[in-house]
């Protein structure tokens, strides 16, 4: 069938512009007997295939609606498209794909039922099991709704083709989720090391979900966060994996046109949705949602150098910012300038500031899970204390778990602050700043950063402790970043890749 025509041109509530093509039909309704005609549980499986065009300029995302009739079983789809050359400098094209049930595709609503990006060519759903990216349960009759999501189109256009096949049946069991508990036993108060930017085969990830919890041990990891891109499929089979050693919170990161954004801890099972700009004054509702499922909510890699990663949202409703993304490279250097600028402007203000946090974003090999890892002093290795210390920036933010740091302002009577904190002197008082690393290249570079910028730099001493004492009104803040060298040959200015960043501690009385 060739829907090269477009039936209808709308806007969702709140989201970008999106195109609904004319409906694909199998067999009629049920007749009331619990068989569908032409159907039945002896029923050969049905396909229907539909091919189109789509214009440069195409709405963020095509809708074909399926009428799914009773007694179907599973359901299955598949796509092409086509990727014709284009110059350079020219985007080609690249289509996403997922799938929404018989309860509509309203933003925010019920009938989500799996997105797996550009990541797989197709994907099956049924009672018991589905494609990893998808959510199994029974295929309900109604209209559902296969989603194209044309990230670029290439000036010739996109040609596609959509099939899908339904195979009729008993149902048979539904999947029971196996969610991981909220808390394990840890030490106490403590430092835990976190990784809360992850990727599996549940979305464009290679690793499965086994080998990604045994990376995280073997990283010495005490928490990690399901983030896969625009789905909460994995949250149902992490149970089985967690353990007294390892936390696994439920999470998503959810990837719009206008940037990429984490939502850490979040009730299993909460899916995020992510089909709107920044333009559709949208982001306030999910960062509520995010809330209320008891989860943060983290702007991710701010200056990614991929399509329609940088962030576009603002930072008011924001609980921390991802500063640090893999492997060091320029752009983290810039979230980093970026988030202190922001503290600059926190001290000027009412006290409140957006703490750091760095994450992985390890998707498959040579990805490394804990480069970089959140370090975060919480009082026990639960859910609720863990984004706790991250919310109130009781954090750091480390390579590897071998880098060991310390650090802590001291007041002249006996006054005393640790990272996240704010110590309470006079304007005039001498606060002295004590910082202690281990693990760490003996030519490491140990940097103090306060709002006027750094105001201290020294080579790792031989005993791994500096001193450094200022006055609240000279320093704002002062947060400490140990590097590595500069480059051979680097003419930039800039230091060289991070080795830790902790958050300020603040100086003075608010």
């Amino acid at each position: 069938m060739d829907r090269r025509d477009v039936l209808k041109f709308s806007a969702l509530a709140g989201a970008t512009g999106v195109l609904t093509l004319a409906p694909v039909n199998f067999a009629e309704a049920d007749d009331g007997t619990g068989t569908a005609a032409g159907g039945g549980s002896g029923a050969a499986d049905q396909t229907r295939t539909v091919t189109g065009h789509l214009p440069t300029g195409a709405a963020d995302f095509v809708y074909l609606p399926v009428k799914v009739p009773r007694g179907v079983r599973r359901i299955a789809v598949s796509y092409t498209y086509d990727r014709p050359a284009v110059p350079a400098g020219t985007v080609g094209n690249a289509c996403d794909i997922g799938i929404f049930d018989q309860h509509g595709t309203d933003i925010g609503g019920r009938g989500f039922r799996g997105w797996s990006g550009g990541a797989r060519t197709e994907f099956a759903i049924s009672a018991g099991e589905a494609t990893p990216g998808y959510l199994a349960g029974p295929v309900e009759a109604g209209t559902w709704h296969v989603v194209l999501g044309p990230y670029t189109v290439a000036p010739q256009g996109l040609d596609y083709s959509v099939t899908v096949t339904l195979s009729f049946g008993d149902r048979g069991d539904t999947l029971v989720p196996s969610y991981p508990r909220d808390r394990a036993p840890g030490r106490g108060r403590d430092w835990y090391r976190g990784d809360c930017h992850l990727h599996t085969v549940h979305s464009d990830g290679k690793r499965t979900l086994e080998q990604l919890v045994a990376l995280a041990r073997a990283a010495k990891l005490d928490f990690i966060n399901s983030s896969e891109h625009n789905t909460s499929s994995a949250h149902a089979h992490l149970g089985p994996l967690a353990g007294d050693d390892l936390l696994v919170l439920t999470g998503e990161e959810v990837t719009t046109r206008n940037g990429h954004y984490l939502a850490i801890g979040t009730d299993p099972g909460t899916w995020v949705d992510w089909r709107y700009r920044s333009r559709d004054d949208a982001f306030d509702r999910f960062v509520r949602q995010i809330h209320r499922a008891d989860g943060i909510v983290v702007p991710a890699h701010p200056y990614g150098t991929s399509l329609a990663s940088q962030w576009k949202f603002g930072y008011d409703q924001v609980d921390a910012i991802e500063v640090w993304n893999g492997p060091w490279t320029p752009d983290d250097e810039v979230s980093l300038l970026t988030w202190d600028n922001l503290l600059t402007g926190a001290a000027r203000g009412d006290g409140h500031w957006i703490p750091a946090m760095g994450n992985s974003d390890a998707h498959r090999d040579p990805d490394v899970v804990g480069l970089p890892q959140t370090v975060v002093l919480a009082d026990g290795l639960d859910r609720r204390s863990l984004q706790a210390g991250i919310r109130a920036g009781r954090s750091w933010i480390a390579e590897s778990a071998a880098v060991q740091l310390a650090f802590a302002a001291a007041g002249p009577r006996g006054e005393h602050a640790g990272i996240g904190d704010r110590i309470s002197v006079a304007p005039e008082a001498d606060v002295t700043l004590t910082l202690s690393v281990s693990g760490v290249p003996a030519d490491s570079l140990i940097r103090l950063i306060t709002d006027e910028g750094q105001l201290h730099a020294e080579p790792l001493p031989a005993s791994g402790t500096l001193s450094w004492t200022t006055t609240p009104s000279y320093s704002a803040y002062v947060r400490a970043e140990v590097r590595h060298p500069a480059p051979a040959g680097d003419t930039s200015g800039l230091p060289g890749p991070a080795i830790a960043i902790t958050n300020p501690i603040w100086l003075g009385r608010k």
